[in-house]
Formats: C-alpha cells, sequence, structure tokens
C-alpha cells in the first residue's frame, strides 16, 4: 500500500472519500498514485458486493455509508457480475498546472465505454455535410 506521504488516519480517510466520490459520481480526477489506491480498494468492495448477501452488506457499511453501499449493491456490481476485476479504468492525463503531479480520470469501465461509442456517433461526416477537407463550404453560386 502506498503511504501517500500521509499518516494513516489521514491516508484512510483520504481513500474514503474517494472511493465514495467514485462510487456516487462514477468519474473523478486525481493523481495517478491516489488513483492507483483507489482502483484496488473499489474492485474489492464491488467483487464484495456481487455476492449481495447481509455478510457483504455488513462488510460494505464497515467502509462505506448507506445510501453508498446500497449503490454498490444494487446498482454497479450488478454491471460487473459477468467479469472478474478490471471494473475502473485509470487514464493518464497529464501533469497539473500548480505542481505538476501526474493526474488521472478513474471511471468504471462500462462508463468509459459510452463516451467512446458517444464520441464515434458524434463524428460527423465533413464530406457529407458539404465541407471539403480543407475546412472550407462548398457553396453553389449562379453565375
Amino acid at each position: 500500500m502506498r503511504k501517500l506521504q500521509k499518516k494513516q488516519g489521514a491516508r484512510k480517510a483520504l481513500l474514503k472519500n474517494l472511493v465514495k466520490s467514485l462510487i456516487l459520481h462514477e468519474r473523478i480526477t486525481t493523481t495517478v498514485a491516489k488513483a492507483k489506491e483507489t482502483r484496488s480498494l473499489i474492485e474489492r468492495l464491488i467483487e464484495r458486493g456481487k455476492k449481495r448477501d447481509l455478510t457483504s452488506r455488513r462488510y460494505l457499511l464497515k467502509y462505506l455509508s448507506k445510501n453508498t453501499a446500497s449503490k454498490v449493491i444494487d446498482v454497479i456490481s450488478p454491471r460487473f457480475s459477468a467479469q472478474k476485476g478490471g471494473c475502473v479504468q485509470i487514464f493518464k492525463i497529464g501533469p497539473r498546472a500548480g505542481d505538476h503531479s501526474p493526474l488521472a480520470i478513474l471511471k468504471f469501465k462500462e462508463v468509459a465505454e459510452k463516451e467512446v461509442a458517444e464520441k464515434e456517433n458524434n463524428k460527423s461526416n465533413p464530406i457529407a455535410d458539404g465541407k471539403r477537407k480543407n475546412g472550407k463550404n462548398k457553396k453553389r453560386t449562379k453565375e
């Protein structure tokens, strides 16, 4: 486990809040080191939520609040019931402006796949839209 330059209590609180934010918003931006630690924790919690029994619910309630634990069990875990692990992706986005620490986006795999599909659907065909490759519009003028 990474120390993240924090004492044990502060580190636990930080990771708990990152996990909670990821569950509620399904996408967060943080540093790469924090993202890697959060990924391992969230995947363990999702695997636990797949069982959907009382013991798993109590285990999740030990780390999460009631509404986030119920979201893990009822919404997130069923999405990934077929696959074992690998439900969270980390995308590196470059350095932060202030201190140049490497930043990453942490999101669930299904959300990432939806965003890629939306981008592909939103791409327009410039030739069909009446634009040429050089960016100029086709204009028909009567002479």
